[in-house]
């Protein structure tokens, strides 16, 4: 495993500066390689991250277990908490890590000559131990790991839309199959475009 100064450094090329969250992030994903006893980051998919929030703690895990949406091994779930629940899909061992509640608190005893409290959280998150840091909580999931990771190349076309539908996402309602969005499963609606009038 890289060493965590390695882990941070990619962190911030790939978020143009280091903060706090990122710091978390790769913790947390140090930490999930530990208590996985995986050698992480991972050059295969074996390991699954649902992230509770977007943004700078996401940097971090990507950097530290190889987990990203685009590999199709992570997943922003937006509960809009700093959290994060790591799968080994072979085994199919799930754990949540999460900041201790304390350790906004404790990283100012960790960092005493920061001048201020963020400073003093993304330096003191980087040297308190896991135990005043991290709560790792072994959980169960409530969703289908084949469900998510799907296989490759299935293909469907939404009988409304007529828009591809990949990873086994379509729905069928009375036999039709429907994107979820036909379905009624959206999150946008599409603006009618206005009339344009003949010249001449």
């Amino acid at each position: 495993m890289s060493s965590l100064s390695e882990f941070l450094e990619a962190s911030a090329a790939r978020h143009q500066h280091l903060c706090p969250r990122q710091v978390l992030g790769v913790r947390m994903g140090m930490r999930a390689a530990v208590e996985l006893g995986l050698d992480l980051p991972q050059s295969d998919k074996r390991v699954y991250a649902f992230v509770e929030t977007d943004g700078c703690l996401v940097d971090g895990i990507v950097a530290a277990t190889g987990c990203h949406v685009g590999r199709r091994t992570m997943q922003i779930v937006d509960f809009g908490k700093v959290a994060a629940t790591f799968v080994d899909t072979a085994s199919g061992t799930a754990l949540r890590i999460f900041p201790h509640p304390e350790s906004r608190h404790a990283a100012l005893r960790y960092a005493p000559g920061e001048s201020d409290s963020w400073h003093a959280q993304l330096t003191g998150y980087q040297v308190m131990p896991d135990e005043a840091l991290l709560v790792v909580q072994p959980v169960e999931l409530k969703v289908s790991m084949a469900a998510i990771i799907s296989q490759p190349g299935l293909r469907a076309v939404c009988a409304q839309c007529g828009e591809e539908i990949m990873n086994e996402r379509e729905v069928v309602h009375g036999g039709i199959v429907l994107c979820r969005s036909c379905a009624g499963e959206r999150y946008y609606q599409v603006r009618e475009q206005p009339a344009v009038l003949s010249q001449g």
